[in-house]
């Protein structure tokens, strides 16, 4: 049998390769977290639901200036040519002939109310779908910021469940090693065994929501791997300011986007009662005509060339006498049009008064809410350290540190969800009166790690 050596290594080829690999890696480009307001402005350009809505207005302000036809002049140029065959028997005539003719036409509304009323309600449109984008863009907001403050707490639930399993691991090995030397029974190690069981699948399932949390991050954004920047410590939440609800529900009354929808709504609908009404009115309309038709070999009655030009100018009334009751219905249908649309007004002025008082509420309990449990986080740790001391010299037993460690990390995951909804909850209020900008987010962009 013939066995194959293998070279010699060269030497230092192995140190050499570690180092160039070293240098590789210090100058590959590293993932960079991003900010709050970095992921939305990338969600803003990205964002199906934005792009959609902002598309819409741009239809919309279109379809708005569609209505200026009806109070401007309007021009038309046709032309035509025919070939004409003659045969009479008396004299007797057979022949053939051609006629080429051009008119140019031109007509202004003078008296139009129902085109009047619908230029009124283009401006109305244009306002209304304004307001329209104005919610979209406070929607892409929040679910931004939502998004955004769910990979964080996704992570936080990941960091707190792993230091629980390896607390738990820790008060594992001791309640084996106390049991190897008598000091303990076997049940705290049971004890101690289970709840690392317990906290090893809270860490898969953490890992998964965490993960889930990313992707839909990442499709939000349109980026890949979005890191989100972590609040710093220590934290200092906004207050919410004004401290008054009624300035809140005053201001909502005057710029929500639903409220300004419903507005334009109804003065739509007033205009376009209006309209329904012009069927009874009158129209003048000013009309100009200049008409060439041209025969190049004569005519029935004549061989030689004929050209006639003819211009005509004057106005034109027109009286609606009768249209089978059609204009009555309609006039009663926008009247009930116009009521329902002022109905509509009042209840989405009730509807934003109730958000915004609740909206404005959850953010005050969602601040008592993190001063108590950051007054519990001190007291779970306190409670830990009397339990894992008691357990060393014998006054407690084992489950007791568990339960001990358990609530300990419980509550650092509610205080850090805590403090992501009273954040959110700010959002959500400016939201809730019509106010939020994507300038409200360089508030939260501010607490940030840098």
């Amino acid at each position: 049998m013939t066995t194959t050596q293998k070279p010699p290594a060269l030497p230092g080829l192995l140190p050499l390769s570690i180092a160039l690999a070293s240098v590789l890696m210090a100058f590959a480009p590293q993932a960079r977290a991003q900010s709050l307001v970095e992921l939305y402005e990338s969600a803003r350009a990205f964002d199906a639901s934005y792009q959609s809505a902002k598309l819409q207005y741009d239809a919309n302000v279109a379809r708005a200036d569609q209505a200026k036809a009806g109070i401007l002049p309007s021009a038309g140029l046709a032309a035509g040519v025919s070939r004409t065959g003659f045969d009479n028997t008396n004299p007797l005539v057979d022949r053939s002939f051609s006629t080429q003719n051009a008119t140019l036409t031109a007509s202004q509304p003078l008296y139009r109310p129902a085109n009047w009323a619908a230029y009124e309600q283009s401006f109305r449109q244009v306002e209304l779908a304004k307001a329209q984008l104005d919610a979209s863009e406070q929607d892409l907001i929040v679910r931004s910021s939502q998004a955004y403050f769910d990979v964080l707490a996704a992570q936080d639930t990941l960091t707190f469940v792993r230091a629980q399993k390896e607390a738990v691991a820790e008060q594992l090995a001791s309640a084996k090693r106390n049991f190897e030397v008598g000091t303990s029974t076997i049940t705290d190690t049971r004890e101690a065994q289970a709840r690392y069981d317990l906290v090893t699948a809270q860490e898969i399932a953490a890992e998964n929501d965490l993960r889930v949390k990313k992707l839909a991050l990442d499709t939000l954004a349109g980026k890949t791997n979005s890191q989100p920047k972590g609040l710093a410590a220590p934290i200092a939440l906004p207050p919410v300011a004004p401290a008054d609800v009624n300035l809140w529900v005053d201001q909502a009354s005057l710029v929500h986007p639903s409220i300004r929808q419903a507005q334009k709504n109804y003065e739509i609908a007033e205009l376009e009662v209006d309209k329904a009404e012009a069927g009874h009115k009158p129209t003048v309309d000013l009309n100009a005509s200049y008409n060439v038709t041209r025969s190049p070999a004569g005519t029935a009655v004549s061989t030689l060339n004929t050209r006639n030009n003819t211009g005509t100018i004057g106005l034109l009334l027109n009286v609606p006498l009768f249209a089978g009751f059609a204009t009555q219905n309609r006039v009663r249908e926008t009247l009930s049009l116009k009521d329902k649309a002022q109905s509509d007004l009042e209840g989405a002025r009730r509807t934003v008064a109730l958000n915004t008082r609740t909206a404005y509420f959850g953010v005050l309990s969602g601040q008592g809410q993190v001063k108590a449990l950051e007054a519990a986080e001190l007291s779970s740790q306190s409670a830990l350290d009397a339990n894992k001391l008691g357990y060393q010299v014998g006054v407690r037993i084992n489950i007791d540190v568990l339960n001990s460690q358990s609530q300990l990390f419980q509550t650092k995951r509610d205080l850090a969800q805590a403090r992501y909804n009273v954040l959110l909850g700010g959002l959500r209020l400016r939201q809730a009166n019509g106010t939020l900008t994507p300038e409200d987010l360089l508030i939260i962009n501010s607490l940030l790690v840098k």
